[in-house]
């Protein structure tokens, strides 16, 4: 058995899984199945160890931010990177490390210390939180300096 994420494309699928492997490190596109006019059909991508499938199925299937891909990073040049990468070209950026790129896939890009400082003592969970949720980009040492001054 395994588990693989599918997302449903209008037409972009073989664009958004070239800009993903390029922007995720560990990377790569694994295979492309393409229709007899040479398009794309099905993209199978390698997205740092986790299967993910693109399919261009055409119109009528919106993505939305009810689901995203989550990217957990251990620097703020690997967020600032990310972000911009993601952003770039049409994207937009919305709320607590939330974005949608440019083909309407909503991702997160957040620090791999945000779970230690949304843990313990409830006056440090609260200026984080708080901290957070006034962020569209988060800084690691604004949410740092929220926990240590709680």
């Amino acid at each position: 058995m395994s588990v693989n994420t599918f997302l449903w494309f209008d037409a972009d699928a073989e664009a958004a899984a070239e800009l993903y492997a390029a922007t995720v490190p560990n990377s790569r596109v694994v295979e492309i199945t393409r229709m007899g006019d040479g398009s794309a059909f099905i993209v199978s991508l390698d997205l740092d160890g986790q299967a993910v499938t693109l399919m261009n199925g055409g119109p009528g299937h919106p993505h939305s931010d009810a689901a995203s891909l989550q990217v957990s990073v251990d620097t703020q040049d690997e967020i600032d990177r990310l972000w911009e990468a993601l952003t770039g070209g049409g994207g937009n950026p919305g709320q607590c490390g939330w974005l949608t790129d440019r083909f309407g896939v909503s991702w997160q890009v957040v620090p791999a210390v945000l779970p230690e400082l949304m843990g313990g003592e409830t006056d440090r969970v609260i200026a984080v939180g708080t901290a957070l949720r006034a962020m569209s980009k988060l800084d690691i040492a604004a949410l740092q300096q929220a926990y240590d001054q709680a």
